[in-house]
């Protein structure tokens, strides 16, 4: 099981310069298993970040890919068709988890609930506009390279306390309705088909 450590941050006041600021030091993961090769074989480059505070949980991806693609404007539409990045976390050992999926311009879709279908329920979208998103992106040298900070207030998990605390996640990129779709994930998912609801192959995140 892949497993990583989330430092603990300061920033007295949240703004992109604070969030840069911030993450210069933090370590930088992969979101590189393409659990889907035959099929989806094109693999961008994605790397993330993760760190907390006493009330949230900051997100840091950085994408580079072929094509930027962004069509959803409101809470709870279809992101994922669009370049999009997601987090899963459980805080009862995989029972229960929740999805956290952002497109390239923020737009969030947050998902709640068992792996059972017809039982996971959306987050009403004024919680859901509770999460600050920053982003940007820039073409360079025929490069695509998009970056996102993402700002979850704890109270979204109904957690007072993360540290010392260890969860179940997974980090992912996707893009469905991209010219070359693709399905990435940080934890590798042994699964025939794309398929990112799948809580037993979550790695750890430890709070320190």
């Amino acid at each position: 099981m892949k497993s990583l450590e989330v430092e603990k941050i300061y920033i007295p006041s949240i703004t992109f310069e604070a969030l840069q600021f911030a993450f210069r030091d933090l370590k930088v993961h992969e979101i590189a298993h393409n659990n889907w090769p035959t099929e989806f074989p094109y693999t961008p480059d994605v790397k993330f970040q993760i760190g907390y505070d006493r009330k949230h949980i900051f997100l840091h991806y950085v994408v580079e890919e072929e094509y930027v693609k962004a069509t959803y404007i409101r809470a709870n539409e279809n992101v994922y068709e669009d370049s999009c990045v997601e987090f899963f976390i459980s805080l009862d050992g995989k029972k229960n988890y929740f999805n956290f999926e952002f497109n390239v311009l923020g737009t969030g879709l947050i998902g709640f609930g068992p792996q059972v279908k017809g039982e996971r329920k959306r987050l009403d979208n004024e919680t859901i506009e509770t999460v600050d998103t920053y982003t940007f992106s820039q073409k360079v040298n025929g490069h695509k390279t998009w970056e996102i900070y993402i700002v979850i207030p704890q109270e979204i998990l109904q957690v007072d306390n993360l540290e010392g605390k260890t969860y179940h996640a997974n980090f992912y990129k996707c893009g469905d309705g991209l010219p070359n779709p693709h399905f990435l994930s940080w934890s590798p998912i042994d699964f025939p088909k794309p398929n990112f609801h799948l809580p037993e192959f979550f790695g750890e995140i430890k709070f320190k």
